[in-house]
């Protein structure tokens, strides 16, 4: 029998925080799981003294989901076998499942936990999607995307999958990834997406052609919902046969590179980040915005430039889709929408015309 444990440090807030987020967000049973952990985690000593001494923000560096990810990868690999009957719904014991595994992989999940997650949600795409819709119908040019961010790239392969946003459908129809959040407000403007090229950065970028690599990607996704797996799973096997050009390297100098390169006539240069900013400290998240500015300084009719985000509010209290246009520099939210992109309650440019 496991006694039940307290971590009484800030870490344990964390914990159970990130818990009710996802409860609220759908997910009952990762919030039982980071429930147990906040229980049991003493009996995991290397991994409760690496939380406890996390340097930094630990719900901008994901430390609970990072902690889930670990475990999900153990029960993938049927390991320890009480954890993974518990993930293929054999029963319900979550504390003593969550024990058993903190216990015998105290150094998996340590080593885990060194690298930040990577979740590379393709429902974050329809998002993007509706943006670039949004800007096209204004400025019909091709687009040339700089992602920040890219993890695997599989957003970079946006315009091969399917999306119905609202009563409007988009991208390649014939996609196995097929994207339909719910929609809320009205729906995106009708506009052909052209994508002249898309290439992207990471500190750590993994590629869909290693397994071990696609292993790590299912297993950041929560598995009480095997829908996003299977839109992962099909979004990674396009990736094998159209392999997403990310480059390894600091997002920073990365996109001062590529801002710095002469823009073709008649393209306009998107630079797109989905769920990044949150890793950035508040220096490089300055010094991100004055380089979109200098650049967007420099853009002109024939030259324009955007940045799509979707990204978290400071305080945490919704994810907001926002655009930034130039040579104008207007800001506007788009859209407020789910974490992991399964609604998205549409609000569009207000100069938008039908």
């Amino acid at each position: 029998m496991y006694f039940m444990i307290t971590l009484a440090t800030g870490a344990k807030y964390e914990l159970v925080r990130q818990a009710e987020k996802c409860r609220s967000t759908g997910s009952a049973f990762v919030a039982a799981v980071l429930e147990a952990v906040d229980r049991q985690l003493p009996l995991a000593p290397r991994s409760s003294k690496m939380i406890e001494g996390w340097r930094g923000d630990p719900a901008a560096a994901a430390v609970a989901m990072r902690v889930n990810g670990a475990l999900h990868a153990l029960a993938r690999r049927g390991q320890p076998r009480y954890l993974a009957d518990l993930y293929n719904g054999e029963h319900d014991d979550f504390d003593g499942a969550i024990a058993e595994a903190l216990a015998q992989e105290d150094q998996f999940i340590a080593d885990w936990m060194r690298y930040p997650t990577q979740t590379n949600e393709v429902a974050r795409g329809a998002a993007v999607m509706a943006a670039l819709m949004a800007v096209a119908k204004q400025r019909p040019t091709p687009f040339q995307i700089l992602e920040l961010g890219s993890s695997c790239g599989l957003n970079l392969n946006l315009d091969r999958y399917a999306y119905q946003l609202g009563a409007v459908a988009a991208g390649d129809v014939s996609s196995p990834v097929r994207i339909a959040p719910v929609w809320r407000g009205a729906d995106p403007p009708v506009a052909d997406v052209s994508i002249e090229s898309a290439q992207g950065v990471d500190l750590s970028p993994l590629s869909a052609l290693d397994p071990s690599h696609r292993e790590r990607l299912l297993s950041f996704t929560w598995a009480d919902q095997p829908a996003r797996s299977q839109r992962l799973e099909a979004a990674l096997q396009i990736a094998v046969a159209h392999p997403p050009q990310v480059h390894r390297g600091d997002a920073r100098l990365w996109l001062a590179q590529r801002l710095a390169e002469r823009q073709p006539e008649g393209v306009c240069r998107a630079v797109v980040h989905t769920m990044f900013i949150q890793y950035l400290s508040d220096r490089e998240r300055q010094s991100v915005a004055k380089m979109m500015a200098a650049a967007g300084a420099g853009a002109t009719a024939d030259r324009p430039l955007v940045e799509i985000g979707l990204e978290w509010t400071p305080d945490r209290r919704e994810v907001q889709l926002r655009c930034t246009r130039w040579p104008d520099g207007d800001t506007t939210i788009l859209a407020i929408c789910h974490p992991y992109g399964e609604w998205v309650e549409w609000r569009g440019f207000p100069d938008a015309t039908a």
